[in-house]
């Protein structure tokens, strides 16, 4: 676990990366920044000597003050470019940095293991990279025109006030340091509440991403009131602590100010005596000044002071950013799934044969599921897998897939080469892309995304002509559904596929692998979600497709493997049984357990 300064150190340097790639566009507004202040302190000067000419000058010198007018005037305009141009360059880098950061963010949910997801909320991410970059951008904003500006006007306005008296400086600068006590005081208290702010944000977002997902099976169950009350615990929870978080951080702004407001007073105070002669008695301590060097110091004082009130007064949201900016880095720099060898190959010509040797697996390292499993599948043929819910068949796809890694063992794959040698290769060895690409997969949960039809069905080959996806549709039984929607193949469905029943949102999927014709096959509960006729004629459609290719075939339901070449039977993570469907039976085992189950439920139903 990383101590709190070392995650502050570690964001900082984040965020100053991400700055790097703007060096030039940073330049410039650091420049502008610099005019902007020069002008604002230029403003105040002139004003003493307008004051001057009046007080000090009999007659009034009205020519030296339309002079000194005309010179205001344009400093004023210089000053408003430079800060609306500042403003503009600001606006891009900030608004850049977080797209980049969304950007980054994005990839590297693409690169993130399995594992990751399986731990993680997904309303939870989604606020990182929405919420939380937001709220970053606005106090990356603030940080640009405000702190760099306000450094500037500190130290020009410490100058000029040197200038005109050394001592009247050293009032204001002993006295700083209590402004930047308590505003540094409470700023370390609120970061904790601001942390727990920020995270109870996330889990209200998850919280409610959760259950509009699952509205219907709320709604099924009558869970709409216990969900309620859930909500309210935790939005009373996030009103509580955004309330404490904002409470403690906005006394800054008072109690700054109320510090500053005594520096003015000093400086008024020590003005007064310089200006009434006091100095000519106090000696060294008071330098004589003028009414327009009083004019000009108490001006000074104000503008000296205004960047502390303005950096206090916007703790709040630079404390909130930066707690969000760790969330998002905290994404970023996770850790990616296991690399790929620099010497990893592109398997072009799989031959179907997958073999496992000793492959050992689990997801939580003191509970083992797989241990020891070895099994050679040979090319073309038809494997089932069964077993009771949690006996590691979906694992073992996800292996086979390399979703996961195995913790030990091996699994290859079987492959010709450009001779048309029969080889084999440990999957770690061949490139995911390609390794996926190998397979045609259709699983029980269905993943559409927002767009036509014709887009969710062309995933996999998207050069697809019209003539081969129909014919991919019609052996998928999926062609009759699409034609009798409004548009056809080119109807626009919502994510996950909107109105469309689960059957028909089953076909679509099953029609991908039908477009891409793969030389090896999964199939997990491929049919779970359709109707009894349907089914026969996917079954029979798969029949067709399965044939000369190897096929892993996951289900509950025993009568559709019956026909598969090799049956394994899953318990614990192992290989109990395995056998054709006739020699299982005979064996009267844990299969023979399961048919009979599977009949009696039949029976029932």
């Amino acid at each position: 676990m990383k101590s709190k300064a070392t995650v502050k150190k570690s964001t900082l340097k984040n965020i100053f990366k991400y700055l790097k790639g703007y060096k030039l566009s940073f330049l410039f507004t650091l420049l502008m920044g610099a005019v902007s202040v020069a002008m604002a302190l230029y403003i105040p000067y002139l004003i003493g000597q307008a004051i001057d000419c009046i007080t000090e000058n009999q007659p009034i010198d009205f020519p030296e003050i339309r002079s000194i007018l005309f010179k205001g005037a344009m400093a004023i305009a210089v000053s408003a470019l430079a800060q609306w141009l500042m403003n503009i360059i600001n606006n891009k880098i900030a608004y850049n940095v977080v797209r980049d950061m969304r950007n980054d963010a994005f990839q590297k949910i693409e690169v993130l293991p399995l594992n990751y997801m399986d731990t993680h909320r997904t309303g939870e991410t989604v606020s990182r990279i929405i919420s939380d970059a937001e709220l970053f951008s606005d106090g990356l904003l603030l940080g640009f025109t405000q702190l760099f500006t306000g450094a500037l006007t500190i130290m020009g306005t410490l100058f000029f006030m040197l200038s005109i008296s050394p001592f009247i400086t050293a009032i204001v600068v002993i006295l700083t340091p209590i402004s930047l006590f308590v505003a540094s005081f409470i700023a370390k208290k609120t970061h904790s509440m601001f942390v727990l702010r920020a995270s109870t944000n996330a889990e209200q977002t998850a919280f409610t991403d959760e259950a509009i997902v699952g509205q219907k099976v709320i709604a099924a169950f009558g869970r709409q009131n216990k969900k309620q009350i859930e909500f309210d615990e935790i939005n009373e929870r996030y009103r509580v602590c955004s309330l404490k978080a904002i409470f403690f951080s906005s006394l800054v702004n008072p109690c700054t100010r109320f510090v500053n407001s005594i520096v003015y007073a000093a400086v008024a105070l020590a003005g007064a005596f310089s200006v009434i002669g006091v100095s000519g008695n106090a000696g060294i301590l008071f330098t004589a000044i003028t009414i327009g060097n009083l004019a000009t110091l108490l001006s000074y004082a104000n503008q000296y002071t205004k960047p502390f009130n303005e950096i206090s007064g916007v703790i709040t949201e630079l404390q909130n950013s930066f707690t969000c900016a760790e969330r998002i880095f905290a994404l970023i720099d996770e850790e990616p799934e296991i690399p790929e060898k620099d010497d990893a190959f592109v398997i072009q010509r799989p031959s179907g044969q997958v073999t496992l040797e000793n492959v050992c697996f689990s997801y939580v390292p003191d509970k083992p599921l797989i241990q020891n499993l070895s099994l050679t599948v040979q090319s073309g043929k038809r494997i089932a897998i069964v077993g009771k819910t949690g006996c590691g068949k979906t694992t073992l796809i996800n292996l086979i897939m390399r979703f996961y890694d195995v913790k030990d063992g091996s699994i290859e794959i079987g492959f010709t080469d450009i001779n048309n040698t029969q080889l084999t290769a440990d999957i770690r060895n061949v490139t995911r892309k390609s390794l996926r690409a190998s397979y045609g997969m259709v699983l029980q949960e269905t993943w559409l995304k927002r767009g036509s039809i014709k887009d969710n069905i062309i995933l996999g080959k998207p050069d697809a002509t019209d003539e081969e996806i129909i014919a991919a549709a019609k052996a998928a039984h999926a062609h009759s559904f699409i034609k009798r929607l409004q548009n056809g193949y080119d109807t626009l469905i919502g994510e996950d596929g909107g109105s469309l029943s689960q059957g028909q949102k089953q076909l679509l999927c099953i029609t991908r692998v039908m477009l891409c014709l793969p030389p090896m096959l999964i199939l997990d509960e491929a049919t779970s979600s359709i109707d009894t006729r349907t089914e026969q004629q996917i079954q029979a459609a798969f029949g067709t497709l399965m044939e000369g290719r190897t096929s892993f075939i996951v289900a509950h339901r025993l009568s559709t493997i019956r026909n598969a070449d090799l049956i394994l039977v899953m318990k614990d993570g192992n290989v109990v049984e395995m056998g054709s469907h006739r020699e299982l039976m005979a064996k009267k085992g844990v299969y023979a357990e399961l048919e009979a189950a599977g009949q009696a439920a039949v029976k029932n139903e």
